[in-house]
């Protein structure tokens, strides 16, 4: 179990959602880091008392130092403000919780200083998979999912043979979107797409599920957390977001892991592990569960979801090419400066001009990050 932990992205839903199992188990928190968002950060750190708060953007430093002078707490910005918080002395658990390709270095700065890794950044492993998962293994860190989806099969694999699975089967709402026309996905807007019908979730990750991109993402995780091949990963619309995934044994057995729709639980399920603590969090009441329902995924109605298999089957830089190509088109969307519809259009349109680089090093694929970033924003 973790005793001392610090907190990458401490401002964003999963972070917020980290303290508050903190806060209920007492753990100990040594640091924390925001993007911009001070004021959230400020209150985090008078209850919370940690020995650094890092803020991302450079500019608001002073501020920050400024609001917390009467307490002994450093302030750092930038990435070297994160890669502090993830790598101190003290801390023996990171939660990786930045939204975007942010969250790469400072994540592997904790690996390589020997912490624990309670994942939520999916972009860490989508661009990196392989360099990540190489550097935990060298150092001997573990990397417990904090997606509910991979804790899911995390937990469903527990005490069997990875050489005996068939299958990863990953399950997804379907969106607020599910069986929308391609003329009504025409017409979303920005709020509509927030307004997921299951989770609540930051905005980024919220479009994401709109698309069915969050999904894909979620596959090319699931490839390098779990040393699966793409053709042995499933992806099954489950409409009441009970079941939130699957494995399925060689004998034709299928184990799987239900729960309400509260991030916390896995979130707190990574920071116990091996033990499980209790809690007063949402608890599944499976009388009031009237059914469970299953769909195939619509891969013509939301491409993003087809990119992502395509991404991973291509390998090499592409998974990083569709991941910034996904991030800018996101934030495009959610300034109402493109439709819903050409997030996947500016997603494909990156990949078809990208070459390739099959067997990148972390400074080629931080290079395409901002080369794919770049040649979007400035058409």
């Amino acid at each position: 179990m973790a005793k001392n932990i610090s907190i990458l992205g401490s401002t964003g839903s999963i972070g917020v959602q980290s303290l508050d199992v903190a806060r209920n188990l007492k753990i100990k928190v040594s640091g924390l880091s925001a993007n911009s968002n001070i004021d959230l950060l400020e209150k985090q750190a008078r209850e919370f008392m940690p020995k650094i708060v890092a803020i991302n953007d450079d500019s608001l430093k002073g501020e920050l130092k400024s609001r917390l002078k009467d307490l002994p707490i450093e302030v750092l910005s930038g990435l070297d403000g994160l890669k502090a918080v993830a790598a101190m002395d003290e801390t023996d658990t990171v939660v990786a919780s930045v939204v975007g390709i942010a969250g790469l270095i400072p994540t592997l700065e904790a690996i390589r200083r020997g912490k624990d890794i309670a994942l939520a950044n999916k972009e860490t492993l989508v661009t990196a998979g392989s360099i990540v998962m190489s550097e935990a293994r060298k150092h001997k860190v573990n990397i417990l999912p904090v997606d509910s989806e991979h804790s899911a099969i995390f937990q469903s694999l527990m005490g069997n043979n990875l050489n005996r699975v068939s299958k990863l089967i990953l399950t997804a709402s379907g969106g607020p979107f599910r069986g929308k026309s391609h003329e009504d996905l025409k017409k979303v807007t920005v709020k509509d797409a927030l307004n997921h019908p299951n989770w609540v979730m930051g905005s980024k990750i919220t479009i994401d599920s709109a698309s069915l991109m969050n999904k894909g993402l979620e596959v090319i995780e699931a490839r390098w957390l779990f040393d699966m091949p793409l053709e042995r990963i499933e992806v099954l619309i489950h409409p009441q977001s009970v079941i939130h995934s699957m494995v399925e044994y060689c004998d034709g057995s299928v184990m799987a892991q239900l729960g309400s729709p509260d991030m916390r639980i896995p979130i707190q399920l990574a920071l116990t592990y091996p033990d499980r603590m209790n809690n007063d969090f949402s608890k599944l009441d499976l009388l009031k569960t009237r059914s469970l329902t299953f769909e195939a995924p619509d891969f013509d109605g939301f491409p993003c979801l087809r990119l992502a298999f395509e991404a991973l089957k291509m390998g090499g830089t592409m998974p990083a090419v569709l991941n910034a190509a996904n991030e800018v088109a996101v934030g495009l969307f959610l300034k109402e400066k493109i439709r819903f519809i050409d997030i996947p259009v500016i997603i494909e349109e990156a990949m078809g001009k990208h070459q390739k680089n099959n067997n990148p090093s972390l400074e080629d694929i931080i290079e395409v990050d901002k080369e794919t970033r770049d040649i979007i924003l400035k058409k």
